[in-house]
């Protein structure tokens, strides 16, 4: 018993008050945006919030029991349980119910479950796991490669479910290898890939080629003019002006006919309020109609209607943005800065790899989750679907935020008995 209470004592609690804060504070929401005058208490167990509640509870018993673990269990077995989370992604591949489009999902009775949630936790134990290993070089080609083999895996899996927002948030742990190590020039290389992405989508094709032709041509100018180097600088040219004519064809042919949709209603190729931009559209309606204070609780006219759907799920933001205004909104967006940059600190206090690497993680995944939601929300993203943290309904979303946010608070409650 007294090695309990030495555990709990060592734990941030700063960093667990800001977990309590975000799910009680969607637990409101989630009331708020479905509230029924028939169902009118918050703890029916017939409407979604009185499910959230159960989820709540149950979540907190897993939190425990991941604080009562030793946290030798979780390095020790990264990779069976990663291995184990492969195994359930091809499973419900084989077997899970097909759910607005997606084979995510394995149903028992009125019980659902999304592996794709959860294989979130279980990559990154086991990136930090092979990245924690001695003499592990994020410079090296073999290691980045091993490195994004165990990202692709659940990645590639998950987008075979025809999950697209699940499989890109392993996106975010360029930031993990970059706080590692990784060359940072292949993090300007991604950003720039985008860019010029979404310029070729944008811009006529040959203005692009024209731009970059300059850009080569001021590079000849400025660089010391070694055949070398001028033979870098006009392979670089051929390269992204092959990318920049393959757009089209990648656009096409690889997306999903609902994916162009929504990035050309972002950005502003097509006008489809009724169809795909309709989420967004309505999104923005209610948002903008809170104001700077909000309608208050109960009382916005766009949730209570419904015109905003998954409004309890993916778009849990626009009831704040209605019901609590300006004023809520910030509130809510200043918590999860404040939970990001904590996770940071935590992690930079590690005195193992291991827990600095998950910590890093952890923020990385919790920082997509966060800022593609609210910017989908607000038309800045496509629409793909994925939840906001602590916040969203749904209990596998909520189990394996917890897992994947308590086994980082039990790595740091532990940090002082690493040698």
């Amino acid at each position: 018993m007294r090695n309990h209470s030495h555990i709990f004592a060592k734990l941030d609690w700063w960093t667990i008050l800001l977990f309590v804060s975000l799910v009680l504070l969607g637990w409101i929401n989630i009331y708020a945006a479905i509230y029924d005058e028939d169902h009118a208490s918050i703890f029916d167990m017939s409407q979604r919030y009185g499910k959230q509640l159960l989820w709540i509870g149950t979540t907190l018993v897993l939190a425990l029991i991941i604080l009562v673990t030793d946290a030798k269990f979780f390095p020790t077995f990264s990779y069976l349980i990663y291995g184990l989370m492969l195994a359930l992604l091809i499973g419900v591949l084989l077997f899970g119910k097909e759910i607005a489009g997606s084979r995510s999902w394995f149903q028992v009775g009125s019980f659902s479950l999304q592996p794709a949630e959860f294989a979130k936790f279980a990559t990154n134990l086991a990136v930090a796991k092979y990245l924690s290993a001695i003499n592990i070089n994020l410079k090296s080609v073999k290691t980045l490669l091993r490195t994004g083999i165990l990202l692709l895996l659940p990645a590639g899996l998950i987008l075979l479910q025809n999950d697209t927002g699940s499989a890109l948030v392993y996106s975010a742990f360029i930031f993990v290898l970059y706080r590692e190590g990784m060359t940072g020039s292949i993090l300007i290389i991604a950003l720039l890939t985008v860019f010029l992405f979404l310029l070729a989508l944008l811009v006529n094709k040959m203005i692009v080629i024209v731009g970059l032709m300059l850009l080569a041509t001021i590079f000849v100018v400025l660089i010391r003019r070694t055949f070398r180097n001028i033979a870098v600088v006009a392979g670089l040219f051929l390269i992204t002006a092959g990318f920049v004519y393959s757009v089209d064809y990648a656009f096409q042919h690889v997306l999903e006919p609902h994916h162009r949709t929504r990035i050309n209603v972002l950005l502003g190729k097509e006008s489809d309020i009724r169809g795909a931009g309709y989420n967004v559209h309505q999104s923005l309606i209610a948002i903008g109609s809170g104001g700077f204070s909000g309608k208050g609780f109960l009382q916005g006219t766009q949730t209570k209607f419904n015109f905003v759907p998954e409004q309890s799920t993916d778009f849990i933001f626009c009831t704040v943005g209605e019901e609590w205004g300006f004023l809520g909104s910030t509130l809510v967006i200043v918590l999860f800065l404040v939970l990001l940059s904590r996770l940071i600190f935590l992690a930079e206090r590690q005195r193992s790899a291991f827990s600095r690497i998950y910590g890093y993680g952890v923020a990385s995944i919790l920082f997509f989750h966060f800022a593609v939601n609210i910017a989908m929300t607000l038309g800045l993203f496509p629409v793909i679907g994925i939840p906001l943290p602590f916040f969203s309904y749904g209990g596998s979303s909520l189990w394996s935020f917890t897992i994947l946010l308590f086994i980082f608070i039990k790595l740091d409650a532990n940090r002082m008995n690493v040698l």
